[in-house]
């Protein structure tokens, strides 16, 4: 598989075409973000260890039975995805009270929520991913009734086996967010990393924040953290 063209380079990853019209190459870089992009640094492993954890989830997802676009991982950086139409809308799960749902409702942080939350965000940095809801989706056509129908189901999907892998690693999933894309046969698939990055993780016991979070709130040792998520998965890093 050859890699070509530079097609996009995002906040922490970058794309490339290849020789196949309908893969494409992911490039996780050592880059990290947060508010939007007005706080960034550079963090040694941390594409490394993103991509080995991001394989190992996915692969977990498609033994379930969820189908993704990951295809496999190519280097320690880079993996083999599919090309996807994306749907420019983010699902998020909420299991405890945490982050922006605790600024909005002015809840604490840390309440169990039962069930857990299902929220929309249209994909867009400019407006700041503002949240949404599904008549909006409909009514501008970003997505349809069945696809909005189906993303949630599948992200209850996806809540539902990270819940109990992470729970064996003593760990709570407390958030997190999907978005979804389809391939060039129509089919609706997971497009998107799943990674410290974009959930958040807390020690059972502790509640220890083993996330990105360390980074939002300079608690340091972001890498060092994402690290000890995989090694209680038994993630080869």
């Amino acid at each position: 598989m050859e890699k070509h063209e530079q097609l996009y380079s995002g906040k922490a990853k970058s794309v490339y075409s290849t020789d196949d019209q309908n893969l494409l190459v992911m490039h996780f870089r050592n880059d990290t973000s947060a508010f939007d992009g007005k706080k960034v640094a550079q963090l040694d492993r941390k594409g490394m260890v993103n991509n080995k954890f991001n394989a190992f989830i996915m692969e977990k997802l498609t033994a379930a039975g969820i189908p993704t676009h990951f295809v496999k991982r190519l280097s320690d950086e880079e993996s083999l995805v599919k090309r996807l139409q994306m749907i420019p809308v983010e699902c998020v799960v909420r299991n405890i009270a945490a982050g922006s749902l605790c600024r909005r409702l002015g809840v604490k942080e840390g309440i169990d929520l039962n069930p857990p939350t299902f929220e929309l965000f249209l994909k867009n940095d400019a407006l700041g991913d503002p949240m949404i809801n599904e008549s909006h989706v409909r009514s501008f056509g970003w997505a349809s009734e069945e696809q909005v129908a189906a993303m949630r189901e599948l992200t209850f999907r996806v809540n539902d086996v990270l819940k109990q892998l992470f729970l064996g690693g003593d760990m709570l999933l407390v958030d997190f967010k999907l978005e979804f894309g389809l391939t060039a046969e129509g089919e609706l698939v997971l497009g998107d990393e799943i990674t410290p990055d974009g959930c958040r993780l807390w020690d059972k016991n502790t509640r220890e924040k083993l996330d990105k979070d360390r980074f939002r709130q300079d608690l340091g040792n972001v890498v060092e953290a994402y690290e000890e998520v995989g090694r209680r998965l038994g993630i080869q890093l």
